[in-house]
C-alpha cells in the first residue's frame, strides 16, 4: 500500500461531483477556495456570484438551503464539479494554484457515465487553462465548452449584470434555461 508522502499532505482535497446521470451541462471551476473548503459546499464565499446568478436563471436563490440549491440545479439539469481533485494553493486565489501540485479529475470516466452533457461551462480562465492542460479533449465525447466571466469575488473587475448575462447566455445555448 501506499503512503503518501509529506507533499501529498499538505495538497487540498475538493469535492466530488454534483450530478444526476441526466445532466446536460456540468459547470467546472477549478479548485473550491477557502471559504468553500471550510464550509464543504461548492461556491460558498458570501461574494461570489454563483449562486445569485443561479438563483435568477434557475431558481437556486443563494436564501435556499444548501441542499434545494443543488435541488434546483440537479432539476435543471446542471452538474457541478472542479477541474482540480487536489493541488497546493496558499489561499484562495486560483493564481496562487502551484500547477506542479495540480492533479486533475477523471473527467473520461464522468463523461462516459453521464451520457447526456452536451455543454461544459469553465467558471473562469483558469478552469479552462486548468482543463486543456489536464483533461480529455471535449469534442471526443461530444461536448462543446464555453468559458464564462469567474463568479469569483476575485473578478470585480466584471459587473453582475454582464456576468449574469453570460451565463444566461450559455445556459440558453445549453437548453437548460429558457430564451427570454
Amino acid at each position: 500500500m501506499d503512503t503518501p508522502s509529506r507533499a501529498d499532505s499538505s495538497l487540498l482535497q475538493g469535492f466530488p461531483p454534483v450530478a444526476t446521470r441526466d445532466a446536460r451541462v456540468l459547470v467546472l471551476g477549478s479548485m473550491p477556495g477557502v471559504a468553500s473548503l471550510q464550509a464543504e459546499r461548492y461556491y460558498a464565499h458570501p461574494r461570489n456570484a454563483f449562486w445569485s446568478i443561479m438563483g435568477e436563471l434557475v431558481g437556486a436563490d443563494p436564501a435556499l438551503p444548501y441542499a434545494q440549491r443543488m435541488a434546483r440545479l440537479k432539476s435543471a439539469g446542471i452538474a457541478l464539479w472542479d477541474v482540480l481533485d487536489r493541488c497546493e494553493r496558499e489561499g484562495s486565489l486560483d493564481s496562487a494554484i502551484v500547477d506542479a501540485t495540480a492533479q486533475a479529475n477523471d473527467f473520461a470516466a464522468f463523461f462516459r457515465q453521464h451520457a447526456k452533457l452536451r455543454t461544459v461551462l469553465f467558471n473562469g480562465a483558469k478552469a479552462e487553462a486548468a482543463y486543456r492542460r489536464f483533461g480529455p479533449p471535449l469534442d471526443a465525447f461530444g461536448l462543446r465548452a464555453f468559458r464564462l466571466p469567474s463568479t469569483s469575488p476575485a473578478n470585480a473587475s466584471i459587473a453582475f449584470a454582464k456576468k449574469l448575462a453570460a451565463w444566461r447566455e450559455a445556459l440558453q445555448a445549453a437548453g437548460v434555461v429558457e430564451s427570454d
